[in-house]
């Protein structure tokens, strides 16, 4: 026989009622009364009567009926008898009266068999709950044998008749009552006995307020604000945006539960140094799991400003992955529109909140101070960089070596780090989180190329000193070293995501104005990548450019032109802007000296392009008098005269 789609919607809501277990949880509002009627071989049938109120329900059995007649529904009036055709071993038939007041929902099943004698209707206010039993009556060779409540045995006798008296209470008080004691599966109570209200529109409890919405053929998407008692301001209340992506193609209709949750008591849990917002919001779409949605939901939670020392962070609880209440960041971005408003974008349905908390933001002092200082100094070396580029070119049509070349190499990377780091700004300022992570990534590659630009110096410089004659390495190495090396650790991280975007310093000055610059994000793997791939290479750099430095001075330390202090301070001072050395008083930054370090390191390594024209020119000089001054007699040896010339080129 083929079942009304109703029917069989209305069973696989009760089975998932069951397994949920909101009509079989041990408490003392829903009624489950189950017993062996001992009948006769005759055709039996099942007679219900059912009226309004609250007094009492009968549960009795003869040689061929089972009857249930009574007054304890909220809307329910039904009168009729079922035939019951199935054909049970020994005369016997195991059977259960399930009431559920809440749903005004009444089903009897018989040998398996599940008969509906009162539909679920709309969650009722008042209800007729707490049945206890009243009278029993004894029976003869036919009645309820083993009769039990939830399980407990009333009698093993046979028995003709059971009557049960309720009282009439606030039905859905109780239960947000009994949700708020269950903790983490409260709102898994609420959220379920509104889906299975089998309504859609507006489901009110005390403690939450839903909207049931049907997803039809060609849903293309929704905006809803979501219910909410009248004491809550009309600009505060949530909403909620769900994308066309959550109806599934191989269903005709879905039904998606918005939920308003107005008491947190029921999702307490999390850090001990944050708290929720008064706001929870839960989705869900009936009988699914979404998760990965191609478009995200998007909730929106309107608050009060916070001090500037909060942070704000859209979290969701997956009842699927914790029985208890944990408060998650996964699968959500938190979109801070305002000081009033907060978005949050979330690929999956559940239980989405706000978590505030407390945090002692890492600030720089003098950050207006520090940062005006360093635009200026990478506009000089900028300029500076150019003019070097040029002589530099301009030296190579004379004569080709790989000093220059790797001179070139390092001005270019300079140039680039210089000016990227001038515009990083200005684009964070756009807003444009593409164009934002473009420049933060090529923010990082000029970084990088600069650092191993200061690797090849020292490379290069190592083979001179150990060397009597020039390197035969190719050029293409040196550009493989200091271009295509960074290319392919920025394109890896490019591939993982997530890693560049926009950046905020605060200063400790004014914590509620940070400096926005567009660079590598405070994500974990982002700040995992900045440890392992930038303060790692500029170990390498630093420490092999502080010995190769201490190489080179040992080797000409007791050259006659050494003897002029002045000579001496430009060669190891060009030697360390070549290796980087400079830039090692990043990990000096701490102590009560951390201060004048933090503006020496943005002073020097800002002008580091100027440093290296003005080492450049000086020396340049300092050979033309020397070359007009000779009169053409050497004393140094070839090892000299090569280092030398790299201290001249």
């Amino acid at each position: 026989m083929k079942q009304n789609p109703k029917t069989v919607r209305m069973w696989m809501i009760i089975c998932l009622l069951f397994s949920l277990g909101l009509a079989a949880t041990e408490n003392d509002r829903d009624f489950k009364m189950c017993g062996t009627w001992s009948h006769g071989s005759a055709l039996r049938n099942l007679k219900y009567d059912l009226r309004k109120g609250c007094k009492a329900i009968e549960i009795s059995a003869n040689e061929i009926t089972l009857s249930i007649r009574g007054s304890i529904t909220a809307k329910c009036t039904r009168s009729s008898s079922i035939l019951l055709n199935s054909k049970p071993l020994q005369n016997q038939s195991d059977f259960c009266v399930f009431w559920e007041p809440l749903l005004d929902l009444l089903i009897v099943e018989v040998n398996r068999k599940n008969h509906t004698l009162c539909e679920p209707k709309d969650l009722q206010e008042n209800c007729c709950t707490d049945l206890s039993l009243r009278e029993q009556k004894n029976g003869g060779q036919y009645g309820i044998v083993k009769g039990s409540i939830h399980g407990d045995i009333l009698t093993n006798n046979i028995m003709e008749k059971y009557t049960f008296e309720g009282q009439s209470i606030n039905c859905k008080k109780k239960f947000c009552d009994e949700a708020i004691s269950q903790t983490s599966r409260g709102a898994n109570m609420i959220e379920n006995v509104v889906m299975k209200s089998n309504t859609t529109g507006r489901v009110d409890l005390p403690c939450a307020q839903s909207t049931v919405i049907e997803m039809e053929e060609g849903f293309t998407g929704r905006y809803l604000t979501l219910p909410a008692s009248q004491t809550k301001a009309p600009n505060m209340i949530p909403s909620v945006y769900l994308p066309s992506c959550l109806k599934s193609a191989s269903k005709r209709k879905s039904k998606v539960v918005c939920t308003y949750y107005k008491d947190k008591n029921l999702f307490q849990g999390g850090p001990s140094d944050s708290s929720l917002l008064d706001d929870v919001v839960g989705l869900s779409v009936e009988n699914e799991i979404i998760e990965n949605l191609p478009e995200p939901v998007k909730i929106t939670f309107h608050h009060l400003p916070f001090p500037a020392n909060w942070s704000r962070k859209c979290v969701s609880w997956d009842t699927r992955k914790d029985n208890e209440v944990k408060w998650r960041g996964d699968g959500c971005e938190t979109v801070n529109i305002n000081e009033r408003e907060t978005e949050c974008h979330c690929n999956h349905l559940t239980y989405f909140a706000i978590l505030v908390q407390v945090e002692q933001k890492a600030t720089v002092r003098h950050l207006e101070a520090l940062t005006f200082i360093t635009a200026v100094g990478c506009a000089v070396s900028l300029v500076s960089c150019l003019v070097l580029f040029y002589w530099l070119c301009k030296r190579r049509i004379g004569k080709k070596n790989q000093t220059s070349l790797v001179h070139r190499g390092l001005v270019v990377a300079i140039f680039l780090l210089c000016l990227f780091f001038i515009l990083t700004g200005t684009v964070a300022n756009v807003e444009n989180k593409t164009a934002c992570k473009i420049t933060g990534s090529l923010l990082h590659y000029s970084l990088l190329s600069t650092l191993c630009w200061m690797a090849m110096e020292v490379f290069h410089t190592f083979l001179l000193v150990r060397k009597v004659f020039s390197s035969t390495i190719p050029p293409w190495v040196f550009y493989l070293g200091g271009f295509g090396l960074p290319a392919l650790l920025v394109t890896i991280l490019l591939s993982i995501g997530d890693i560049y975007g926009e950046r905020k310093i605060v200063p400790s000055e004014n914590i509620t104005s940070p400096y926005r610059m567009c660079w590598m994000s405070d994500k974990d793997k982002s700040l995992l990548a900045h440890y392992i791939i930038n303060i790692g290479l500029l170990a390498v750099v630093v420490s092999s450019g502080a010995v190769m430095l201490f190489l080179v001075v040992k080797e000409i330390r007791n050259r006659p032109e050494w003897k002029n202090i002045h000579v001496s301070f430009l060669s190891i001072w060009g030697l360390t802007c070549l290796f980087g050395t400079t830039w090692g008083l990043g990990f000096l930054d701490f102590g009560p000296l951390s201060e004048a370090i933090l503006f020496l390191f943005c002073i020097i390594n800002s002008l580091q392009g100027f440093f290296l024209m003005l080492r450049y020119y000086a020396l340049e000089r300092m050979k033309k008098k020397d070359d007009s001054s000779s009169d053409g007699s050497s004393s140094a040896s070839s090892k000299q005269h090569m280092l030398q010339t790299n201290e001249n080129s």
